[in-house]
């Protein structure tokens, strides 16, 4: 499965960025720091002049790749979740029964995320922790109508419709298969992000992981 990842090639919509950040050794650099200042010091406090003093860059020669910090964060929820997709292609390409294609979706885009070495730059298991605290920053702003119509999360919408159809492959007189899936697939990264924060008021913990709750759900919701 590695060497076909190192043949495989995210695809980020090109007008979320200036300058596709994967030509250059500097874009790259600006990504893999990114993900990393980020993690540590949060999206409220990240700024380019903050990134551009870490990676030794100045603050103009960032914004020669993205326009504001908002458009990177929407950068990196591409890339994630485009890999995601990839993930879920390689996992249920070849298999038949509809219940275990489901299970196996549902079970990558849930999961505790580990780094993948065939991306030497991009660090996963942070960039998955970015997602878990920052995506919903992504979707609720005053820009998203617009942002939609440009294709910004035609990458994220694809994942849920594909699981979306994987349930209805299981269970077609299911009336609500589209909520169930978006609740999922965003619902998981609120799980993960209780599990570390709000620990009471959830069932979720290093032992009993959201995936087991999600596939508990569909199990019982759906297998007739």
């Amino acid at each position: 499965m590695e060497s076909s990842q190192l043949l495989f090639k995210i695809q980020v919509n090109s007008k979320i960025y200036v300058k596709d950040p994967e030509t250059s050794v500097l874009g790259k650099k600006i990504i893999e720091y990114g993900i990393l200042l980020i993690d540590e010091i949060g999206f409220e406090e990240f700024t380019f002049k903050k990134l551009g003093d870490l990676i030794g860059s100045n603050e103009s020669s960032l914004y020669r790749y993205f326009e504001n910090k908002h458009k990177f964060l929407i950068y990196l929820s591409s890339w994630y979740w485009s890999w995601i997709e990839y993930r879920i292609h390689v996992a249920t390409n070849a298999v038949v029964n509809p219940f275990e294609k489901l299970t196996l979706a549902i079970t990558i885009a849930t999961e505790k995320i580990e780094d993948d070495s065939t991306t030497a730059h991009i660090n996963e298991s942070i960039l998955n922790k970015i997602i878990i605290q920052e995506f919903t920053k992504t979707l609720h702003t005053k820009e998203v109508d617009e942002e939609n119509k440009e294709g910004f999360f035609l990458i994220y919408k694809r994942i849920i419709n594909t699981i979306i159809a994987f349930v209805n492959e299981v269970n077609p007189d299911y009336p609500y298969a589209k909520s169930l899936v978006s609740s999922i697939v965003e619902g998981s990264l609120h799980q993960h992000f209780l599990m570390c924060h709000l620990k009471t008021i959830t069932n979720c913990s290093e032992h009993n992981k959201p995936t087991n709750f999600y596939l508990h759900l569909i199990s019982t919701l759906l297998k007739k």
